[in-house]
């Protein structure tokens, strides 16, 4: 399950979402998580389940390397899932046995998280496989250039914020890398209950948190050694300007929220 995970990865490319600025698939992709959770009814979910295919589509990222994208939060998904099914009360009952109960409520309200949460992964997923992280971290620089105002390192925040998003996949790799090392050895993390399982995950977790401060302390001599300073007196060799596409993703936006808005008045909640 560890393997093949592409969240957090830029993937090359020359597609619409690729060209454009940072800035506005950062406000563009805040925007679309606020709209995720105004939607009050199937109808509204579905539209923005289209918007978000229609999304992938101009992104230009394979289909399944997007679905890779969902496997980090699959546990998620299913425990969602279970927990509204079995203690969603209202409704027609469909199954019951030994107390618990699975109404037609708690089946639309498991359908309709999971949804949320899938339209939620893949939507943050388009925003690192279509930017750098150099481009991100100058994006959420200029953003949030304002707080310079309160004293704030916006530059060392920004970094740090790239930074954490940048380094799951290796996070990642490390983990199956260590796991594969531990398996070699004669260790079994499939066997056994909850607890020897736990203490299986000992070996794991030691190397691994040992390997990130290794990293860091490197990454940090390194950025150190090429005099690496964050604020206003950094340049940049790309600058970035608004441009006709930024416009149309703003468009997109104010289009899929009047959508919204009318769905969520015409049909009644699910929930």
């Amino acid at each position: 399950m560890i393997n093949n995970i592409t969240f957090g990865q830029y993937i090359p490319g020359n597609s619409f979402f690729h060209k454009c600025d940072p800035r506005s698939k950062l406000i563009g992709v805040f925007w679309y998580v606020v709209l995720i959770f105004l939607c009050k009814s199937f109808f509204s979910l579905a539209l923005v389940s289209a918007f978000t295919l229609i999304s992938v589509i101009f992104s230009g990222v394979n289909l399944k390397t997007v679905l890779k994208s969902l496997k980090p939060v699959l546990i998620i998904l299913i425990f969602t899932a279970i927990v509204n099914l079995f203690y969603t009360s209202g409704g027609e009952i469909i199954f019951a046995i030994r107390g618990f109960k699975i109404t037609e409520k708690g089946v639309n309200t498991a359908v309709f998280t999971v949804l949320r949460i899938i339209n939620l992964v893949v939507v943050s997923s388009l925003l690192t496989y279509t930017t750098t992280p150099t481009m991100l971290t100058d994006g959420i620089e200029r953003l949030l250039h304002p707080l310079t105002y309160l004293h704030i390192n916006v530059g060392s925040l920004a970094m740090m914020m790239t930074l954490a998003l940048r380094f799951i996949p290796t996070l990642i790799e490390e983990i199956q890398r260590i796991i594969n090392a531990q398996k070699s050895r004669g260790a079994d993390f499939e066997n056994g209950g909850i607890v020897s399982r736990a203490k299986a995950l000992v070996p794991i977790f030691v190397p691994l948190i040992i390997s990130s401060f290794r990293r860091a302390y490197e990454l940090a001599f390194a950025m150190t050694a090429r005099c690496y300073t964050g604020g206003n007196e950094r340049t940049r060799m790309k600058q970035m300007k608004i441009k006709v596409r930024d416009i149309f993703v703003f468009v997109y936006c104010v289009v899929l929220t009047s959508g919204i808005i009318v769905l969520n008045r015409l049909f009644e909640a699910v929930l």
